[in-house]
């Protein structure tokens, strides 16, 4: 990896170019979606500049779930209010004290995807088939994302008895990275956009998306 590094910290990819941030997502490693399933994770955008990220947001929450019904890992945007990454978490509710979530997808295999820049990772979040609405433009998202550090013995994960390579002690999947890629038909729109995943804890609440979505396979 870069520079001789071999374990990256979130601090570490918010101080990196586009380019920088391109290579560890070549060079990532595959996630084990098994394990992602009951997490959450504090979203940190790295590409934005200032300005965007006072109009959009400079933080918000990702989440895993194993789909009771399909066995799909799935997941959804949280808004989160805008406190900074040393700040308190909390998640932007309506009026009527719901979650304002946006964004549901599913983790499915890229082994037989083509992707731009000739990406050849394991993994990526499909929001095509997730339950997002008909003019939904989140439903032109397709995300690769890779765990930015190796297993801790630097070996092949393998899942035991449900636990979590936390649970296990290791960091494999404590920090993610994914890149924004938009398909619109077979055209492909890859701006540099980059945001990183760090784990926050068990997942707190489930949330269906808003239609019925259909099942991806995995491998």
């Amino acid at each position: 990896m870069m520079a001789g590094r071999t374990v990256w910290t979130l601090s570490d990819l918010m101080q990196m170019n586009g380019n920088e941030l391109w290579n560890i997502m070549q060079q990532g490693y595959p996630l084990v979606p098994e394990a992602l399933a009951g997490r959450q994770y504090l979203g940190v955008d790295l590409s934005l500049p200032g300005w965007a990220r006072k109009l959009l947001w400079h933080t918000f929450r990702k989440t895993f779930v194993a789909d009771a019904a399909t066995g799909v890992v799935r997941g959804w945007n949280v808004r989160m209010e805008q406190h900074g990454i040393e700040g308190p978490q909390i998640p932007r509710r309506s009026r009527s004290g719901q979650l304002v979530t946006f964004g549901h997808y599913q983790v499915c295999s890229a082994a037989n995807m083509t992707f731009p820049k000739q990406w050849r990772g394991a993994f990526y979040l499909d929001y095509r088939y997730a339950g997002n609405g008909p003019v939904d433009p989140a439903r032109w998202t397709c995300t690769p994302l890779v765990a930015v550090n190796p297993p801790a013995d630097g070996q092949t994960i393998h899942i035991q008895d449900g636990n979590s390579p936390a649970e296990r002690g290791d960091r494999h999947q404590e920090l993610l990275l994914g890149w924004e890629v938009f398909r619109v038909g077979s055209i492909y729109v890859y701006p540099p956009l980059f945001w990183a995943l760090q784990y926050d804890g068990p997942l707190d609440s489930i949330v269906l998306p808003p239609r019925i979505s259909t099942p991806r396979q995995l491998k």
